[in-house]
């Protein structure tokens, strides 16, 4: 038996031994019948019971959650008109002499049936309450279960989908270099498989140290800029002390790349700034770069970059990041701040 069924069953006991308690409490210091107890108390308490767990464990489930209400409110009058019954069956055998008034006379018939009735819709009505709060917590719970189940699918699929772009972005670069320069070509070889034995190996986690994800991005960045001509300058710069944070891997791998793929020219000059600080329990990360627009007909990169970035950042950090672009003075900006606590 599990913890929590533990304390429910721990609590039924609990509540009925505090109500055929009820009369000792009530009456404490006082002469006690126990006949005048039974009859009043322990006899309407254990139909109560019987109304109670019939619904809660039977009636609830089959016909009420299943919408058949007509059904369940005719089985339930038939079995408080049962427990009635016997209730008087029972008093009139064994307590009739106790539950007579003074006068010599019973209470009249109708009103006792009144009375009982109104009172045995308490447990009823209890059980339903009980029943559907229980099924609100186990729907919420599986509704949670469920979102994180999807959460985990879509990181996994956008993490499938990251990979192969960044590697055929890198051998993009690298065929661009086998020509013009056969040496820096094998030292990018060399380079590249380092960076997807990090990211195959690595990053299959929740959470990495930021200190490895600028190790990464600083790899990175050297790679790009061996596919770079003396035309653009490229600058970064990271914060030393990083070691004590956490966080969501590859999240800015899609800025560097955009920065690279719209910031340079073969004929202008440009320059490419990527800048991470932290600040008051943030990451801020920030890339400016001359805005050369790719035009229709160059299909270098797959576009989905910033848009599994996008998805990510509602994923793992809703609520707590911002994320914003825009072009000033023909340059491209990128601002992302992530809340790390």
């Amino acid at each position: 038996m599990d913890k929590n069924k533990k304390i429910t069953l721990f609590s039924h006991i609990l509540v009925w031994l505090v109500l055929f308690s009820i009369p000792y409490i009530l009456s404490y210091g006082q002469e006690q019948n126990i006949n005048r107890i039974i009859a009043h108390f322990w006899i309407p308490i254990l139909f109560y019971a019987i109304i109670f767990y019939t619904n809660y464990f039977v009636l609830i489930d089959k016909y009420l959650f299943k919408k058949e209400t007509v059904l369940y409110i005719l089985i339930n009058v038939l079995i408080i008109a049962i427990c009635i019954t016997l209730k008087e069956q029972i008093e009139s055998t064994v307590f009739s002499d106790i539950l007579r008034n003074k006068d010599g006379n019973a209470p009249p018939l109708k009103m006792m049936i009144y009375v009982q009735m109104f009172s045995y819709l308490a447990p009823l009505l209890f059980s339903i309450a009980v029943k559907t709060t229980k099924r609100w917590v186990k729907t919420e719970a599986e509704r949670k279960e469920a979102a994180n189940f999807k959460l985990q699918s879509e990181l996994q699929h956008l993490h499938y989908q990251l990979q192969p772009h960044f590697f055929f972005n890198s051998l993009n670069n690298i065929y661009a270099l086998v020509d013009i320069s056969p040496e820096r070509a094998k030292t990018s070889i060399h380079s590249l498989s380092k960076l997807m034995r990090y990211m195959l190996y690595e990053t299959n986690t929740e959470e990495i140290s930021l200190s490895k994800e600028i190790e990464f991005m600083s790899k990175y960045i050297e790679l790009m800029k061996l596919r770079v001509t003396d035309k653009t300058v490229v600058n970064y710069s990271f914060p030393k002390d990083s070691n004590q944070i956490k966080i969501a891997p590859l999240l800015f791998i899609s800025l560097i790349e955009n920065a690279f793929k719209h910031g340079v020219s073969a004929s202008q000059d440009s320059t490419i700034d990527i800048t991470m600080t932290l600040a008051d329990d943030k990451v801020v990360f920030k890339t400016i770069n001359n805005n050369f627009p790719k035009n229709t007909e160059d299909k270098s990169g797959s576009g989905i970059g910033l848009k599994n970035l996008e998805k990510r950042l509602n994923l793992l950090y809703t609520d707590k990041y911002k994320f914003n672009t825009k072009v000033e003075n023909n340059l491209f900006i990128v601002n992302l701040e992530l809340e790390i606590i």
